[in-house]
């Protein structure tokens, strides 16, 4: 059981309201957007869809939302991961049963696993469920890198760990996993900017921040890459480039939730600890936006 969510897969971001809570029409409405303006895939309660301040209840209905948008039109991969493995056991079971098509599931943050707990939660999670993983590797959030030999032995057992979302900067991974990794076991940049870099070393696509904005533009520059069209799609990124860079200008998601405020598709609000943009801030960020 190899898996290909698509070329362009969108973290989608959890729209709240005044009050801070989940505005699930929202999520709806912007799942629908998303796939109609370039993205193969939504991805729902991710890092960017704060996932460290939703309850598990909100989470699941988030998925339902964003199912409703999406329908039959893309695919739903569901974030489920956590630091504890029971936890992200129970996530797991829980995605399976509401019909997504994959789960992501990121490296254990904080309590900072060994090589070989990494090995051992991994494990029982894909022998927990029968849908696919997508191993989520972003040691500067979870503080501990996972090696191109556990994401090997991982994905040589498990036939349902079938793809990497690698957030290291590191190209020479994506290398060494495309030689010595199953060879439909498929990668994504998890950096909207190391998107086409990623794709001249073996990467298949991207779970996108910037898709929100640049769905579209994206699809294009990584068709124009695997068609050969070499230099349109170095151009596209270095027109993209700047917006993908500002989009990080703060923690994630505060600059892409000011972005689609300014667009009116969502309001800018975040849950506490995170904080909105300042207003000098909004005004660097929709300058470069306006730019593009």
């Amino acid at each position: 059981m190899r898996y290909d969510a698509g070329e362009v897969i969108t973290a989608i971001v959890t729209p709240f309201n005044s009050k801070r809570e989940v505005d699930y029409e929202k999520v709806e409405a912007l799942a629908y957007q998303l796939i109609n303006t370039g993205s193969d895939a939504v991805l729902v309660t991710g890092t960017t869809g704060e996932t460290p301040t939703l309850t598990h209840e909100e989470e699941i209905e988030i998925l339902c939302s964003a199912k409703r948008g999406v329908g039959s039109n893309g695919k739903i991969i569901m974030g489920t991961g956590s630091n504890s493995t029971e936890t992200a056991v129970m996530m797991a079971k829980k995605a399976e049963k509401e019909g997504v098509d994959a789960i992501l599931s990121v490296v254990p943050y904080y309590n900072k696993p060994s090589q070989s707990g990494m090995i051992e939660h991994f494990s029982a999670i894909a022998e927990a469920v029968d849908i696919p993983i997508i191993l989520y590797n972003i040691p500067s959030r979870t503080g501990v890198n996972m090696s191109v030999e556990t994401i090997k032995t991982l994905a040589r057992k498990y036939e349902n760990i079938a793809a990497l979302k690698q957030s290291s900067g590191d190209l020479d991974v994506i290398t060494d996993l495309k030689m010595n990794c199953p060879k439909d076991f498929t990668i994504y940049s998890g950096d909207d900017s190391l998107t086409l870099p990623m794709l001249s070393v073996g990467a298949h696509g991207v779970i996108s921040v910037a898709s929100h904005l640049f769905g579209k533009e994206i699809k294009s520059m990584i068709r124009n890459f695997k068609t050969g069209d070499v230099m349109t799609a170095r151009n596209m990124h270095q027109k993209l480039y700047p917006i993908f860079k500002k989009l990080f200008m703060a923690p994630n998601p505060v600059p892409v939730k000011a972005a689609l405020a300014y667009k009116e598709i969502i309001e800018d609000y975040v849950r506490r600890p995170l904080v909105e943009l300042t207003k000098a801030e909004k005004a660097d960020l929709i300058f470069t936006l306006d730019s593009i």
